[in-house]
């Protein structure tokens, strides 16, 4: 099951483990990927720390650690192509995977008509 936050983020859940993208609506927003900068193995973060960073043509844009917990795994693929954030966004091109301090806090978040509700206003 996908879950989704106001910043234009989604997760899909496994366990304990969230593994964590930006959606298409902000990939198609940005217009196309020419950075990408994740976060490190082993980081603890916060729900909305600025964790990442993603810049395209148009502009630059931090990516927030969605809940709290620590980051097991990133996507290096993306650091090193970019453009698969634009062409792949809700599959290949998830940024990182984090192991939730709260997996019960998975719950909280958007599912997918409060998202779709969200980016149609």
């Amino acid at each position: 099951m996908l879950k989704f936050t106001e910043d234009h983020e989604w997760l899909k859940l496994d366990g304990d483990i969230a593994t964590v993208g930006i959606t298409e609506h902000a990939a198609t927003q940005m217009g196309d990927v020419v950075f990408v900068e994740l976060p490190e193995v082993g980081a603890k973060v916060a729900k909305e720390d600025s964790i990442a960073v993603v810049e395209s043509v148009k502009a630059a844009s931090d990516i927030f650690a969605p809940l709290d917990g620590e980051i097991v795994e990133i996507n290096e693929g993306v650091v090193s192509d970019p453009a698969m954030v634009s062409e792949k966004a809700m599959g290949e091109a998830w940024f990182f995977k984090m192991k939730l301090a709260d997996p019960a806090a998975f719950d909280a978040l958007l599912d997918e008509d409060a998202y779709k509700t969200l980016i149609a206003a």
